[in-house]
């Protein structure tokens, strides 16, 4: 079976879920013993317990539980609730979880009775359950589910704002301290913005906007990219070189990107009028990586790649092509089997001293 990069960048979102609920339902089981000491029942419910028990099967139950809450927000939630504030997204997804733990708890409690059939068959069993679900016991463990609900829901709300690969980068460390790394940068604009702009009107143009990059975003994804930044109208997406290379993956995005706004092409028209395009100029070199900040912390990429990836993607419109690329990302790649390479000549970029040999190409084999 092939892990796609969308499959394992979903699977490396919903596994935090997971490892959330274990850490906390290991919390719980060490409270819970270090409350109840040498008992070997619940005071609330008289039912049996049993530490051995507890410390395997509640953590398991959690893992689970957190699981499916995080395939429940990345693959759902996420999509459905994509226009809701965050205020609604908590009610909403809130009620449904307090169904669910509800569900849970009362799953928890027949297992911890001696002989499930006979006690679901027993009205004092379900006196005893009435009475455990409105004791002050049940409401601190409804307190304490909720509390882990509200920080998972938190960590999907940050790690969509700031993206779970500079989530991890920042609790891992990974760029504490600068380091220097190869990368690849493609600087990828929306062709007459402006004018876009002025017919749509800044709201619907912004409307307009939201789901051009959402539709943008599918691509980058799928060719293992990461979005560095957004600057209007621009987005920056990088690569480090070898992931960039391995197969022209930097370059199957670029028109992966393509297709994927001419798919919904007449969706865009229809709300539109028009089908936004782009340009975009690729290049790579050497950056050095490091957080940065103090009232807000970001890792960003300094060195000169940057600026001259911008001026290659400045050039797009002089030579009336959509994409452009330096000569050095274009030695490193393996384009002629698979596309018509065509070089636009040397040039000197604004504010370099050496020349650059451009290049452009089109999906259509020899």
């Amino acid at each position: 079976m092939i892990i796609t990069p969308k499959y394992k960048r979903n699977i490396n979102r919903i596994l935090p879920f997971g490892l959330i609920w274990l850490i906390f339902s290991l919390i719980y089981t060490i409270l819970e013993r270090g409350l109840l000491g040498d008992l070997n029942f619940y005071p609330t419910s008289g039912n049996q317990y049993v530490f051995s028990r507890n410390i395997i099967a509640i953590p398991l139950l959690a893992t689970i539980f957190g699981t499916i809450i995080g395939i429940l927000e990345i693959l759902y939630f996420s999509k459905w609730l994509i226009q809701a504030s965050f205020s609604k997204k908590i009610i909403y997804k809130s009620s449904i979880y307090f169904l669910i733990i509800i569900f849970l708890l009362i799953i928890i409690f027949l297992t911890t009775a001696n002989e499930i059939p006979a006690a679901i068959s027993s009205e004092g069993f379900w006196l005893l359950m009435w009475g455990f679900f409105t004791d002050y016991s049940f409401l601190g463990i409804l307190t304490y589910i909720a509390s882990i609900i509200l920080i998972t829901q938190f960590y999907t709300e940050v790690s969509e704002s700031m993206g779970t690969g500079l989530l991890s980068n920042f609790f891992l460390g990974k760029y504490n301290k600068p380091i220097e790394e190869e990368r690849i940068f493609m600087f990828l604009d929306m062709k007459s913005s402006t004018a876009i702009a002025e017919k749509l009107g800044h709201v619907v143009y912004f409307q307009m906007l939201q789901q051009y990059f959402s539709d943008l975003s599918g691509p980058v994804i799928d060719y293992s990219g990461e979005i560095y930044q957004y600057a209007g109208d621009e987005m920056i997406i990088s690569w480090r070189l070898e992931k960039g290379l391995k197969n022209n993956t930097c370059i199957s995005c670029f028109f992966a990107m393509k297709d994927s706004l001419m798919d919904k092409s007449s969706a865009y028209q229809e709300k539109y009028g028009l089908t936004p395009q782009f340009k975009a100029g690729l290049h790579c070199g050497k950056v050095t990586t490091g957080e940065i900040g103090v009232l807000k912390k970001e890792i960003i990429f300094t060195g000169d790649v940057l600026n001259t990836t911008a001026r290659i993607e400045g050039l797009c419109n002089n030579y009336n092509v959509d994409i452009l690329i330096s000569d050095s990302l274009t030695d490193k790649l393996d384009l002629s089997p698979y596309y018509k390479v065509k070089s636009v000549g040397r040039n000197i970029l604004r504010g370099k001293d050496v020349q650059f040999e451009l290049f452009t190409l089109n999906d259509h084999s020899f």
